[in-house]
């Protein structure tokens, strides 16, 4: 898989480039803090397919809470695999890179995030802010939470929800948290579909030459491999992506898309 760091910079490279763009009524956002907030929350959003494995950034993010629920995800995925794939579908140990890593689950961690906002207003809201914006720290700042306490980073990302749904209310409405969310994991898949393995992007629903898992991905000179040189350069890519566009979010937003006021000059 493509390293914790490289997925949540990218996710926060796409929430910028995208958050400005998309319709307000699509969850697009109307100021350049909310498009800040929408990208927190794609950045997170963009480890949420690893769930599916007990090894990963997520699992270890919330303490003995996330490890279990990335054993229970893990068996679980490894379960539609079994019950969905055809005999040209390869046997698998575990349920890492399957039902998680697909459009449907894209579209339906999307859609229930909408949904649990729309039904339960601030509660849910906070919840979805809470987890996703954790996941954003432990992402894009792997260095320093390795030194700290799970309990203190759950705290700052309690902190953060809480202070978002206060001072931006819009942000952490239904329609813009379901978009990040999508946004996030579509990210995520598209980062995995460049390594070695690929990504069964139409996984359990779609058969492909007979085989219902089928793995996509570009031509194999094309493919990187996880945490080697070409992953190192696309975490500074994407890092250099987020400058950028953090830039011209604050400076001139219309580059993006947006119409909201610019809140900074242009540099010299």
């Amino acid at each position: 898989m493509v390293m914790g760091p490289t997925h949540a910079m990218s996710g926060a490279a796409a929430g910028l480039a995208l958050g400005a763009f998309l319709p307000a009524h699509w969850g697009g956002a109307e100021s350049a803090a909310e498009l800040f907030v929408f990208a927190g929350v794609t950045a997170g959003a963009a480890l949420l397919p690893d769930l599916d494995t007990p090894q990963g950034t997520l699992a270890r993010s919330f303490g003995l809470v996330s490890t279990t629920a990335a054993h229970v995800v893990e068996n679980t995925s490894q379960a539609i695999y079994n019950l969905t794939k055809t005999r040209k579908d390869d046997p698998i140990n575990n349920g890492h890179r399957t039902a998680t890593h697909t459009i449907w689950f894209a579209m339906l961690a999307g859609g229930a995030a909408s949904a649990l906002v729309g039904s339960f207003g601030k509660t849910a809201a906070v919840g979805v802010l809470f987890f996703m914006l954790g996941l954003a720290i432990r992402g894009l700042a792997p260095t320093w939470t390795k030194k700290q306490d799970w309990l203190y980073v759950t705290g700052l990302s309690l902190a953060l929800a809480l202070a978002v749904w206060a001072i931006l209310p819009a942000s952490a409405g239904s329609a813009a948290l379901g978009a990040a969310v999508a946004v996030g994991c579509l990210t995520h898949l598209l980062g995995d579909m460049i390594t070695k393995r690929g990504v069964p992007l139409l996984g359990g629903v779609v058969s492909i030459r007979g085989k219902r898992w089928w793995d996509f991905g570009p031509p194999g000179p094309l493919r990187i491999r996880a945490n080697g040189m070409a992953d190192r350069i696309l975490l500074s890519a994407c890092t250099g992506a987020v400058c950028l566009l953090s830039y011209y979010a604050l400076a001139d937003p219309t580059v993006l898309g947006g119409d909201f006021g610019a809140v900074a000059v242009a540099l010299p």
